[in-house]
């Protein structure tokens, strides 16, 4: 890996972690409506959650679904590149929305990948149990070795 680089050349990032209690897939347009209502349910609880210390996302004022839409076009876009990947968390027995995990180059040089994560207030029981899952497959199935886990 170069120091330009996120990932390999030739890697091929995993596309889903399936668990008893949630399941992750890439995040995209299809999703946009019942992302759109996750996040926006869980302002204030999304903003006390690691990793979100600045204070800037998710705004206090919302968004609209277009913007949403861009949004997620945009984090597909990064991940068809391989400049970021991010994830929808899934509800397995429903296929409901339930938070949304980032995996982006670290601002760091003392890490290699800046990993955060959050669910809705209502799921909120699953934010470690998400946390703890994504360091096992982060150590398992992708190429970094210094994770910032964002306070977790």
């Amino acid at each position: 890996m170069t120091s330009e680089a996120f990932v390999p050349a030739g890697f091929e990032p995993p596309t889903s972690l399936v668990t008893d209690r949630f399941r992750l897939e890439p995040l995209g347009p299809q999703h946009n409506e019942a992302d759109h209502a996750a996040w926006s349910s869980s302002i204030e609880h999304i903003r006390t959650t690691p990793g979100y210390p600045d204070g800037n996302w998710p705004p206090l004022g919302g968004m609209t679904l277009e913007a949403n839409l861009a949004d997620l076009r945009r984090h597909a876009a990064d991940f068809a590149a391989g400049t970021g990947f991010t994830f929808t968390v899934l509800n397995p027995a429903d296929g409901d929305v339930i938070g949304c995990v980032y995996l982006y180059p670290a601002a760091s040089a003392d890490h290699d990948v800046e990993v955060q994560s959050w669910v809705r207030a209502d799921r909120a029981e699953l934010d470690i149990p998400l946390a703890d899952a994504l360091e096992a497959w982060l150590a398992a199935e992708w190429p970094w070795e210094r994770v910032d886990r964002c306070g977790r």
